[in-house]
């Protein structure tokens, strides 16, 4: 969410790298990024609004945060949409874990931010597609049709369609997570999560000064028995400090604080045990 830099989470994957240490070659790491498809258009309204205002720092955050949001959850059934056009991006990073993993490697996504809702939509969607009632959105209305465009191929695979609605996904880490912004005027029965299969567990962490970040159980009872909130002080020191009245600091700091670090490593770990060890 907001002006996000191509090389986001190369720094979170070359600290996981140094904690895994010799496990680390075991590990497949891939990013999504996606802001290509919106940032070109915030930018150029910010550049023509910005001599104009005041606060430059955080109504630029708040300008490219909310336009994110905005844009992506728009127009969910247009092919070139940038809601459809997000669901490619993810759907090639997935394709090419599968390639690197195989049909029985574990998946373990961990989203920031908007990015949780942008990841709970497309596995919707993808739960969508094969149950009553749809209708699904995105690349989900047709995956084949969007098959060239993901792989190159005419065509995708069975396998590659069931790693991509998330059968082999069995974490999902969120952190600073506003999915209840999205769903809370919703009635209460239709506030549901995803659960792409029988094995998939769901940590969320979220700071309580944090006002993007938000806990998920209490959502539902459907959410309750999916997710495991974790309440954290990310980032601690100064920047908690700050957070006290809050500002984007505390909302970019989960992925260098420890009480998200450590859970991750020891997640990726089991996911390296269990597929060392014969069943």
């Amino acid at each position: 969410m907001g002006n996000t830099p191509r090389d986001y989470a190369t720094e979170i994957e070359t600290t996981l790298s140094r904690r895994l240490k010799q496990d680390a070659c075991k590990v497949h790491f891939g990013s999504i990024y996606y802001q290509d498809i919106l940032q070109p258009n915030e930018k150029r309204v910010w550049d023509a609004l910005k001599p104009s205002l005041r606060w430059q720092d955080f109504r630029e955050f708040i300008l490219y945060g909310f336009a994110d949001a905005t844009g992506l959850e728009a127009n969910k059934d247009g092919p070139s949409s940038p809601y459809t056009q997000a669901q490619v991006k993810i759907a090639h990073a997935l394709l090419k874990a599968h390639g690197e993993v195989g049909d029985d490697g574990s998946l373990v996504i961990l989203a920031q931010s908007l990015g949780c809702q942008v990841i709970s939509n497309f596995f919707w969607d993808a739960q969508r597609s094969i149950q009553n009632p749809g209708p699904a959105h995105g690349i989900w209305q047709s995956i084949q049709g969007f098959a060239s465009v993901i792989s190159g191929h005419p065509s995708l695979q069975e396998s590659e369609i069931a790693f991509l609605r998330g059968q082999s996904l069995k974490t999902l880490v969120t952190t600073g997570c506003n999915i209840p912004i999205f769903v809370a005027a919703h009635a209460r029965d239709r506030i549901l999560p995803i659960r792409p299969n029988a094995q998939f567990q769901w940590h969320n962490y979220y700071d309580v000064d944090d006002v993007l970040g938000w806990p998920l159980a209490k959502l539902s009872s459907e959410y309750a028995d999916v997710v495991k909130d974790f309440p954290i002080n990310a980032g601690g020191g100064f920047a908690g400090w700050l957070a006290k009245s809050w500002n984007p600091l505390a909302h970019e700091q989960y992925w260098t604080d420890d009480d998200v670090l450590d859970p991750l490593e020891e997640c990726l770990r089991r996911c390296i045990r269990a597929q060392v060890t014969p069943s």
